[in-house]
């Protein structure tokens, strides 16, 4: 009927709003998380659904920080160089790698490209392991682990990645391919221009600041 065909596109109308509202919160997360990467240096490794709050005010609250990890300047930097090389329109391959190596990551053959490709998974999207046919990260993970093993991963590093493939599943499911090296670029950089001593209060751009 046509009353069917009615409340069918006022639900699919309601449905695109939620996901849409659901998206720009995502985005903020995920903004508010490069700059506690970056430029705090102390960040939530667990920022699941289960630990972010709605607020009436529609603001939203992070709780639960046993998961929380802290970055030494050094750690940032090397992880802002990495993340700022996988940011650019064109990816230098090379670049990525000596980034990578200099955070700490070795491989057993030194394969600059494969390393690249580590670099990609870990801190930006598992959409080229996708392409490949690789129907989870884990399993184009030990793809690029059989081409040239990954010797060292430095620890810091770990839960950076972790933090970053939470933040794909969440876009995963609002159908969403994320690419957390576009978001966190801009935190990135600030760190390297400002050799990690921007510590300052970082407004989002919903709270007022207050002067004195």
């Amino acid at each position: 009927s046509s009353m069917s065909v009615i409340e069918k596109a006022t639900k699919a109308r309601k449905l695109m709003s939620m996901t849409r509202d659901a998206r720009n919160k995502l985005s903020l997360l995920l903004d508010a998380t490069g700059h506690q990467i970056f430029n705090d240096g102390l960040y939530n490794g667990d920022p699941h659904p289960g630990n972010i709050l709605v607020l009436e005010c529609g603001k939203l609250g992070l709780i639960d920080y046993g998961q929380t990890r802290s970055l030494t300047k050094h750690d940032r930097l090397a992880l802002a160089a990495v993340v700022c090389a996988l940011g650019k329109k064109t990816v230098d391959m090379n670049e990525v790698s000596n980034a990578m190596n200099e955070f700490g990551f070795h491989s057993r053959d030194n394969n600059e490209e494969n390393i690249a490709k580590f670099a990609a998974l870990y801190f930006d999207s598992d959409a080229a392991g996708k392409s490949l046919g690789y129907a989870t990260p884990q399993k184009y993970l030990q793809h690029l682990n059989s081409i040239d093993p990954m010797v060292d991963v430095p620890d810091p590093a770990v839960f950076v990645a972790r933090t970053s493939f939470l933040f794909r599943g969440l876009g995963a499911l609002l159908q969403q391919q994320l690419h957390t090296s576009q978001h966190w670029k801009k935190h990135a950089k600030i760190a390297i221009d400002t050799k990690g001593e921007d510590m300052q209060l970082y407004n989002l751009g919903i709270t007022p600041i207050v002067s004195e």
